[in-house]
């Protein structure tokens, strides 16, 4: 059995206990003559019933990101096990229900609508990428409907306070960014730096953030060349970049666009710079059609576990993942980190809920941006999921890797941009 969410005070669980009578399908919490009744009176709670909670995920199942389409297939997997093992979220079963929108902003908006318009979803957990969660989330905050851990890095879901119903997961790309400045400024001091970036929000945040970091350094970002992701190719960029003079690479790509970048780096036999691959591009199976051979030493940073990193074959938070991947999630490979990452995001959801005040849209907001330290066992060890009135960042903690033979190893220690560099900023 799972263990709550840390740091439930007593009260806090009381007043969870005293947020019934819910009408089981309306839209508001009706309050049963306590206290701790009304303070969750005329909250929202369509979506959820005394035994069921809905919620909404949008993913790129097809299109040029469809390598993120893994993701749900962990998330539904831990729903199915918490549901079958554990009776749900505090004795409601969760329904998942995933929306494709092939990583167009326009189709996310529609598929937005559908969710909680059509489907009446409690909540929007995920969605995933910069664009499609920009396009989505003036909706889903005039509505006031969670839309919570979207799958996106962008440092504006945790800043932006015009948006209090949105929040991300992840690390974002600005404290992504700080690390590989961080690693440079000890290790490559003088580093001559050429970056390939998505030309959206995505690629400038994560850039931008890099640019700052290394002000008034001896590092130079010495050329920059952007790509669309209607783009059949990225040769072209790299072919511009290959003849900056640089010694580092940086890959500020989605997995697509990601694998080209490595593959032209490994066919030009005469630029052998430091690749610095971002993390929603580093997984294994990204890697892995370019051929291990040519990607050695690529370095990147994480915040969760691999499943391919025997470090964790003993981890109890692994071996129960795996199990039950192939219980719930029967033919799909465990090994596959975009699996694991659903699993990790689903499984703080779960945290968060057992966390709220009250059952309702209204509590799992104030939930998720009231998380103190709270362990997730995916997460790497020393990483926790912390928010506070003035953070709005769940996660702003990594660690180094360098890809050696088939897999990613961990090197250095954890690093906590937060207490290092202070609030994610591009200004």
């Amino acid at each position: 059995m799972r263990v709550s969410a840390i740091g439930c005070t007593a009260l806090l669980l009381l007043a969870v206990a005293a947020c019934g009578g819910r009408d089981s399908g309306g839209e508001t919490a009706t309050g049963g003559g306590t206290a701790a009744a009304g303070q969750c009176a005329g909250q929202q709670t369509t979506g959820t019933t005394d035994t069921s909670i809905k919620l909404g995920g949008i993913y790129p199942l097809s299109g040029p990101a469809s390598a993120y389409g893994d993701i749900p297939t962990g998330i539904k997997a831990y729903f199915d096990y918490v549901n079958a093992e554990q009776g749900g979220i505090d004795g409601r079963k969760v329904e998942f229900v995933v929306r494709d929108d092939g990583y167009s902003p326009p189709k996310a908006v529609e598929e937005a609508r559908r969710l909680v318009e059509q489907e009446q979803v409690f909540a929007l957990f995920q969605t995933l990428g910069t664009p499609s969660t920009t396009a989505v989330w003036d909706y889903t905050n005039q509505r006031k409907v969670p839309q919570v851990f979207v799958a996106t890095g962008a440092s504006q879901w945790g800043s932006n306070t015009e948006h209090p119903w949105t929040i991300g997961w992840q690390p974002d790309y600005v404290s992504e960014a700080r690390v590989y400045a961080q690693y440079l400024k000890e290790e490559r001091p003088d580093a001559k730096v050429a970056a390939l970036y998505q030309n959206d929000d995505f690629g400038k945040d994560l850039l931008g953030g890099f640019k700052k970091a290394i002000e008034g350094t001896g590092i130079q970002v010495v050329a920059e060349e952007s790509y669309e992701v209607a783009d059949p190719t990225v040769d072209a960029q790299m072919g511009n970049l290959a003849g900056s003079g640089a010694d580092v690479f940086l890959n500020i790509t989605t997995p697509k666009f990601g694998a080209l970048a490595l593959a032209a780096d490994a066919k030009n036999t005469k630029w052998n710079p430091l690749h610095i691959v971002n993390n929603v591009a580093a997984s294994r199976t990204v890697l892995e059609p370019v051929g291990f051979e040519n990607v050695q030493g690529v370095m990147s940073a994480t915040y969760y576990k691999d499943p391919n990193d025997p470090t964790w074959d003993d981890d109890a938070e692994m071996k129960l993942y795996k199990q039950k991947m192939q219980q719930y999630a029967a033919g799909k490979d465990p090994n596959i980190p975009y699996h694991a990452f659903g699993w990790a995001a689903a499984s703080s959801f779960h945290k968060a809920m057992d966390a709220v005040a009250c059952p309702t849209r209204e509590g799992l907001r104030d939930s998720v941006r009231n998380l103190n330290n709270v362990e997730v066992p995916m997460l790497l060890p020393g990483i926790t999921m912390k928010t506070g009135p003035d953070d709005g960042f769940p996660i702003e903690s990594m660690q180094l890797m360098e890809f050696k033979g088939e897999r990613w190893e961990l090197f250095g220690e954890v690093i906590d941009t937060r207490a290092e560099f202070g609030p994610p900023t591009t200004e």
